[in-house]
């Protein structure tokens, strides 16, 4: 019976060890848990109403399965190959400075009315072959935030027990995915709690109808606004995010901003090496398409 409760005890212990260190990994990884709301809402939002949460489901699906393959290879990779790690953070920064200078070029040289044309023109197929590759790049983006995730919630944890490292990762991981995905349907559903409220308004015996239509009508004409919004903070935190990788990884960079502010060192690194990248793909573009017409 001793021993039994020498047990209970060591499993209580153990829990509050988790407890403190999750909360302190929450703590280190909440800016990127808000660069990864920003991104995965501006993203989201570009689908059809009628598709908008069937298909934020598929994105919290594919979220979670890259949960569960990163969460054991950065396991084995802490403790085998430490010195991948770096790398395979640069390798994010650059994707995502790359998808941040895409989306700023693509806003100042494509015209939205050119946009919706296209858009009208396409039939219901290609609609879905549109939605699954927007699906595929979503979950692609999700992949490289989550690696950052978790690679900073295990390096707070890196002197810890094996155990200890598994579990506080691992509700990171969790809770980042709940989080951040159930936050995004919440806001994309926001036109229909406005059009809820308005409809309440109908009823005879309700009271405080001004109340109920100013609410509604308050929530359908924030939803665009808030959406232009987003697509404003996910691009500005895709350039934050991959430009960090490479201000606090690189001890070169680190050495030419040291006198600037964070923000603005991490901003400006992901628009050189985004600029960059995306120069190098649009030039080969343009050189496949002249030989292989």
């Amino acid at each position: 019976m001793t021993g039994f409760f020498a047990i209970l005890d060591d499993i209580a212990a153990l829990m509050d060890d988790v407890a403190v260190m999750a909360k302190v990994a929450g703590k280190k990884t909440a800016g990127v848990l808000g660069d990864d709301l920003a991104v995965g809402a501006d993203q989201a939002s570009s689908f059809r109403s009628s598709r908008e949460l069937p298909v934020l489901w598929k994105i919290t699906k594919g979220s979670f399965i890259n949960k569960l393959i990163i969460l054991p290879f950065s396991f084995l990779l802490s403790a085998f190959l430490p010195q991948l790690i770096v790398p395979i953070l640069l390798i994010g920064g650059v994707y995502l400075s790359f998808e941040g200078v895409e989306k700023i070029m693509y806003a100042f040289f494509h015209k939205e009315s050119d946009l919706d044309e296209v858009i009208e023109s396409e039939t219901e197929e290609d609609l879905l072959k549109i939605e699954k590759t927007k699906i595929k790049t979503t979950i692609m983006t999700d992949f490289v935030l989550s690696v950052e995730i978790i690679m900073i919630a295990l390096g707070t944890v890196t002197s810890e027990p094996l155990i200890t490292q598994i579990m506080v990762v691992s509700i990171i991981a969790i809770v980042a995915t709940i989080g951040v995905y159930g936050l995004v349907a919440l806001m994309v559903r926001m036109d229909d709690a406005g059009y809820f409220f308005v409809k309440r308004t109908k009823m005879k015996t309700q009271p405080l109808k001004s109340l109920y239509v100013g609410l509604g009508k308050s929530l359908v004409w924030s939803l665009p606004k808030l959406i232009k919004l987003l697509g404003i903070v996910g691009t500005i935190a895709m350039l934050l995010v991959g430009g960090g990788m490479f201000v606090h990884n690189v001890h070169q960079v680190h050495d030419i901003f040291h006198k600037f502010p964070m923000m603005f060192a991490e901003l400006v690194m992901g628009l050189i090496v985004g600029f960059f990248v995306y120069l190098i793909i649009e030039t080969f573009k343009k050189i496949k398409s002249n030989f292989f017409r």
